[in-house]
């Protein structure tokens, strides 16, 4: 029995020797913990920065569609407003050469009427000069009672050189009063042709130079709406990747979190090793005393 407990006891010396031959342990464990945990902190803080980041970018690209809606009303109302002012235009135009029909057909009708006017004249001048010419006739062939018919017919002549006078003075005066009247109707009314005419040509001018503005709107609003069509389109793709990589970090802070959980477990199941251990060795220690101070 002695001889046993000196084998155990020179066993546990040599154990003992060994265990104190060993250089003392430091673990490294938590130091391992605190950088993990450290680079964990920095990747939720460059999360953080980066959600902001494309939450900005977000506000700014609806901003530009929201400038853009804008912008496209506002020339949908320009192009409403020439649209209106056209047709307005396009009104007085259409009136305008109404006018100028109706005043062209009364210069035609006041020209008809001058025309026969005077041809109403000559036929009357001219049957008037046929009657005194018959009545020359008719006494010269009725002379057999010998009278004074030179003086008759002179008389007669004179008669009707006077009526034909009068008729003609009567005639040309109111000739050249009706030609007066007609001539400044005629006049007044060219004037109010050139007129109709000038304000016809401005009238065109005016709608050519609406419909360019109306054909430079159209191409304007074109334009706007790629714009806002692409801003759409570039805010869209914005949302579904800042959706995607707000997931992504999402799951990679999930991740972080369950290997923090899982390197806490293991850091425990290693701490309770090295309690045992340490047990373990205070035992085997307080055996060896036992057994020295027994020896001595």
């Amino acid at each position: 029995q002695v001889r046993f407990l000196e084998q155990q006891n020179k066993l546990l010396e040599t154990k003992w020797g060994l265990l104190r031959a060993q250089p003392p342990h430091r673990s490294t464990l938590g130091g391992l913990l605190e950088g993990y945990a450290g680079t964990l902190r920095r990747q939720l803080e460059g999360l953080g920065q980066e959600r902001q980041r494309l939450r900005a970018e977000l506000g700014h690209v609806r901003g530009l569609v929201e400038e853009f809606k804008a912008k496209y009303e506002e020339e949908i109302n320009h192009r409403t407003e020439k649209e209106n002012e056209f047709v307005l235009l396009k009104k007085d135009v259409d009136e305008a050469y109404m006018s100028k029909v109706e005043l062209e057909s009364r210069l035609e009708s006041l020209t008809d009427e001058i025309n026969f006017l005077r041809q109403l004249y000559e036929e009357e001048l001219q049957e008037l000069r046929v009657q005194v010419s018959d009545t020359a006739v008719v006494v010269s062939m009725d002379n057999s009672r010998q009278l004074d018919m030179a003086g008759v017919l002179a008389d007669v002549r004179a008669q009707y050189e006077d009526i034909a006078g009068r008729s003609r003075a009567e005639a040309e005066g109111l000739y050249q009063v009706k030609y007066e009247e007609l001539k400044t109707a005629a006049g007044k009314q060219g004037d109010d042709l050139r007129q109709t005419r000038s304000q016809i040509q401005e009238l065109n001018r005016r709608i050519q130079r609406i419909q360019a503005e109306i054909e430079a709107l159209k191409n304007q609003r074109s334009g706007l709406e790629a714009a806002v069509a692409e801003a759409e389109e570039r805010g869209e793709l914005a949302l579904r990747d800042a959706r995607a990589k707000l997931g992504g970090l999402e799951g990679a802070l999930a991740q972080a979190k369950q290997d923090l959980a899982r390197q806490l477990r293991e850091y425990q199941e290693l701490m309770n090793v090295k309690l045992a251990l340490d047990i373990e060795i205070a035992t085997y220690r307080k055996l060896l005393e036992g057994e020295e101070s027994r020896w001595e």
